[in-house]
């Protein structure tokens, strides 16, 4: 077997040129003593014909046999402008089948309304859809723009190791039990957070790696439980200087991959002003519809719900302000409620602006004095529907920042085949986790911001860090941060966070040791590499980018793993399943 040209790759120019064809049948018509066959490779389709001589060597022929075709390509008399090779035909002079196929369980077409996990369950055949390569090679056309970007630029690939110690990161690890070591097991990295540090250490100043990364949580449409990471890390540049280099390579990748020319520099926004402005510290900046703060409206009120969420120490009242949709039912606005409740929100006080004046039946709680404020503050005009929720000031955006989003949709209010991109910076060092504890926002060995170095003792809820996430149309695209590069400030860090110091020999010694031998000061990031091949094919899923993904229950329907193993191999890892 020996093709001559790609079937997607013959133009008008080819005609009357002798070819040898080889691919899949992607639809078969009978017109009698004709038939024709689109014969579907990598590179597209090109519809065959052959004439009564033929006619016979094809009368079995099914969807997905594999054909080789020698023939001439002629010019069509009826012209298909919806594809590449619309212009042309070839005319079969010999066929021989090369496989047959069973039917398949779907269509192999771009249009499909099968459930996904059938989709999963035969992904070699998903992946036969041209509209499902057409995404894993615009993948790997991204993934070989930023290897050249970053080669060009001094950055060396290194390899960190898949078997590791735990330590933590923000999510649960998975452990690989030790045969050898009865007992003792490996993680495998969620991150190579600490390698690419020790490599900064080590000198090569400049690092990269296409890094495989593993997280045990919960799924959601753009997140999997193992993923690929473009992990960089680099010596003795500052924030802004890492920051630019980072929308240089993806404004190449834009144009490269997209033909786009995006603006730069990106814009760049707080943390604070990215959570009071879109309730997000990931915002979509494609439309307006921004939160507006109405606390000092209601200061003094009386009404229970603002008076009693007011009481809580940084709580703010939030409103969201929908232009032209005071015609919104009841039906509507519980929804609205419903998802707010979801995202943290204990409820919303709806009100809307007809006929120039406030209406709902929350109104009556209402002075006429915080009416007249109300209406002033958020400049209302006719028609207008509000929203408003009172709590601690991060629940209260987030849950309004949540229903932003969803309006925004809803209501068309952005171009979804635009790109919009930002910073957003200055992210609190810390947080409080369930217990009340203080964690990191991001990792133990992000760099306190220097003017808020005094507060790590003082005041430590409110220390900004640097750290830097890149942001495209509502998601975290990477982040990263500049990092500790003083051995006393690490331990101070990992004391604030409750870590004893045998905590921190057993956990981390290895590494704490480094930083007696000359640490450059260095910083990085990570971008999420499935995230950035789904928002740039425009996919609702990071499971349409991934060869063989998992699907929502962190399950592979192809080869159903996880699955249980033999007694004898558990014996040989000293474990034991308990029963619950």
């Amino acid at each position: 077997m020996h093709r001559t040209i790609e079937n997607g790759k013959l133009r008008i120019e080819h005609v009357g040129q002798e070819v040898k064809l080889i691919g899949w049948v992607a639809k078969r018509r009978n017109l009698g003593s004709l038939v024709f066959i689109d014969l579907r490779d990598r590179t597209g389709i090109v519809q065959v014909v052959f004439d009564e001589t033929l006619s016979d060597a094809v009368k079995d022929v099914r969807s997905e046999y594999i054909l080789e075709v020698d023939g001439v390509v002629e010019e069509r008399q009826a012209k298909n402008e919806k594809i590449a090779t619309g212009e042309i035909e070839v005319k079969a002079k010999s066929v021989t089948i090369i496989n047959r196929a069973e039917t398949t369980p779907f269509m192999i077409s771009d249009e499909l309304d099968t459930l996904e996990d059938t989709r999963l369950k035969y992904r070699y055949l998903d992946l036969r859809r041209p509209v499902m390569q057409e995404k894993l090679i615009m993948r790997s056309k991204i993934g070989g723009v930023i290897r050249r970007f970053l080669e060009d630029n001094g950055f060396i690939e290194v390899e960190t190791p898949i078997l590791t110690a735990s330590t933590p990161e923000g999510a649960r690890d998975f452990l690989v039990p030790s045969r050898v070591h009865p007992g003792s097991f490996y993680a495998l990295p969620q991150s190579p957070q600490l390698f690419k540090q020790l490599l900064m250490i080590s000198g090569f100043e400049r690092y990269y790696q296409f890094a495989r990364c593993f997280r045990d949580e919960d799924l959601r449409a753009d997140r999997q439980t193992d993923f690929t990471q473009v992990d960089m890390e680099m010596s003795f540049m500052s924030e802004e200087e890492i920051e630019e280099l980072m929308e240089e390579m993806m404004a190449k990748v834009m144009k490269d991959v997209k033909g786009i020319d995006i603006p730069r520099p990106f814009k760049k926004m707080t943390y604070k002003d990215a959570m009071n402005t879109y309730g997000s510290d990931k915002p979509d900046i494609r439309f307006g519809l921004e939160l507006q703060d109405v606390t000092d409206v209601f200061r003094n009120s009386e009404f229970a719900v603002f008076k009693n969420a007011l009481a809580i120490r940084q709580s703010a009242i939030k409103a969201l302000v929908v232009k032209e949709k005071a015609a919104a039912t009841r039906k509507e606005t519980d929804k609205y409620t419903d998802l707010a409740k979801k995202y943290g929100a204990k409820g919303l006080v709806v009100v809307k602006y007809l006929n120039g004046a406030l209406e709902g039946s929350v109104t009556k709680y209402f002075t006429e004095e915080e009416k007249a404020a109300l209406v002033a503050a958020l400049n209302l005009k006719e028609d207008a529907l509000i929203m408003m929720t009172a709590d601690y000031w991060i629940k209260a955006a987030t849950a309004l920042g949540a229903l932003r989003v969803a309006i925004g949709k809803e209501l068309n209010l952005y171009d979804p085949h635009t790109f919009a991109y930002l910073w957003v910076v200055d992210f609190p060092m810390f947080e409080y986790d369930e217990d009340g504890n203080l964690t990191p926002t991001h990792h133990p060995f992000t760099r306190p911001k220097d003017e808020d170095i005094p507060l790590l003792d003082t005041d430590p809820i409110n220390a900004r860090a640097y750290a830097y996430d890149m942001v495209l149309n509502g998601f975290e695209l990477g982040g990263g941060s500049l990092r500790i590069y003083d051995g006393a400030m690490q331990e101070k860090m990992f004391e604030i966070i409750g870590l004893t110091e045998e905590d921190i020999q057993r956990r981390f010694g290895w590494f704490v040791d480094a930083f007696k031998y000359g640490t450059p000061p260095h910083g990085g990031l990570a971008f999420g590499f499935d995230r950035i091949a789904m928002l740039l094919t425009e996919s609702d899923s990071i499971r349409d980018v991934i060869a063989f993904p998992k699907n929502a229950s962190a399950v592979c329907p192809l080869t159903n793993a996880p699955t249980p193993v033999e007694e004898k191999q558990l014996k040989e890892l000293s474990i034991q399943i308990c029963e619950e």
